[in-house]
């Protein structure tokens, strides 16, 4: 087959990107892609509204990721999320910014970014084609060429860019793991990250559906706080899931090592004085009714049954037989409401995948791997994950600019 200057293998948010800004550069770029289209699971992230990025500093950006955070520090330097926003703003998709600085399209349809990525890459030239990678060819100069299932690609440069293990429906099915392993790759264990959560507690179920909002949700490891937001959260079949939940779980980085649990702050906006006003107030105007009865003001009608199980007030007990260490325990249980977990949710249902190729052996200036000239690597395959909010797109963007601007286009 024709030489390539660069074969980027994956289709997805880095590969997209990385392909249409090589072919920018003037290089003969190849694009691998088995889908039928462009940006699969692009096309669904964020509920179908695409988290573009998140509206904050680089410094910031790197808070934002619990792990080597530091490693993209030059690379969100020379691509930040205000550039991200610019660059996508420049393919004619206009950019909102929502509560805690993430940025979406202005239609909430993520097809518009995917199909800008598309489209960009028509326009420059990219060569999509619809085989998957099954290896990559190198010797003691570096990446020789990429083979496919219809043959060979020769090349001077071969980016990376698979994607981790979540969501498999769309492609991500470790292959680029496998790819790395085989030119002499460290690869951490993948685990799921931004995943729901499993709980022992039967009361979850018995909620399930039941929707939690304007809560405050801290989540502990071994008895330390890792995490504490204000948001919303959801009761499931199997334990908790939403917003918070999402967010939480990529503070849970040692399942099987450490015992996490949840409480929730049903009443965030009231200290344990006022609250405990309120609960009285209430009493006061249901006094001549059951405890069961009393809370409809306070609670939603799929969460009274366990808060009056678990406050262990009788339920049929009389509102103004509530003694004062009934009402304080009370108190705490909307104050405190504790969810036992026992593990995430299977990695196939994460947002994100955590773990992937070990960052020291690639150069964070370049996305170069320091074992094989003319490798590269970008996005979600790289041991690179962040909390919930655009920054995980945001890794894509800077990992796959960097790496697109750094291609061999040379035999050195």
């Amino acid at each position: 087959m024709e030489r390539a200057d660069a074969v980027v293998i994956g289709g997805g948010a880095a590969g997209t990107l990385c392909a249409a800004l090589a072919a920018g550069r003037g290089l003969k770029a190849v694009l691998l892609e088995p889908n039928r289209e462009l940006g699969r699971k692009l096309r669904i992230t964020g509920k179908g509204r695409c988290n573009v990025t998140n509206d904050c500093s680089p410094r910031e950006f790197i808070e934002a990721i619990p792990g080597d955070g530091r490693f993209l520090q030059s690379a969100v330097h020379r691509f930040s999320p205000q550039d991200a926003m610019a660059f996508f703003e420049g393919l004619g998709v206009p950019l909102k910014t929502e509560r805690g600085r993430r940025v979406f399209p202005q239609s909430d349809h993520a097809g518009d970014i995917a199909g800008a990525l598309a489209r960009l890459c028509r326009r420059n030239g990219v060569e999509i084609r619809r085989e998957r990678a099954l290896s990559i060819k190198a010797g003691p100069a570096g990446v020789e060429a990429v083979v496919t299932e219809r043959g060979e690609i020769p090349c001077r440069s071969a980016a990376v860019c698979t994607g981790g293990l979540s969501y498999p429906g769309t492609g991500s099915t470790g292959d680029g793991y496998r790819l790395a392993e085989e030119l002499g790759h460290s690869v951490k264990p993948c685990r799921p990250s931004l995943v729901p959560l499993e709980s022992p507690d039967t009361f979850c179920r018995e909620m399930q559906g039941f929707s939690l909002r304007n809560v405050a949700l801290s989540a502990y490891e071994d008895e330390k706080l890792v995490y504490k937001e204000l948001g919303e959260m959801l009761f499931t079949h199997f334990g908790v899931s939403g917003p918070l939940v999402l967010s939480a779980s990529a503070h849970m980085r040692a399942f099987g090592r450490a015992k996490y649990r949840l409480e929730i702050d049903l009443k965030p906006g009231l200290d344990e004085k006022k609250l405990d006003a309120r609960i009285l107030r209430d009493l006061d105007k249901y006094k001549n009714r059951e405890f069961a009865n009393c809370l409809s003001d306070l609670a939603g009608r799929a969460m009274i049954p366990v808060l009056v199980r678990l406050s262990g007030i009788a339920p049929e007990e009389r509102a103004n037989s509530v003694t004062r260490e009934q009402r304080a325990g009370l108190v705490r249980l909307f104050k405190r409401f504790p969810v036992e977990i026992s593990g995430p949710r299977p990695i196939a249902e994460a947002i994100v995948t955590a773990g992937g190729v070990s960052t020291r052996e690639v150069n964070p200036r370049t996305m170069e791997s320091k074992l094989v000239p003319g490798l590269y690597f970008a996005g979600e395959v790289l041991d690179l994950d962040a909390y919930t909010g655009g920054y995980n797109l945001q890794i894509a963007w800077s990992t796959a600019y960097v790496a697109a601007n750094s291609f061999r286009t040379e035999v050195e």
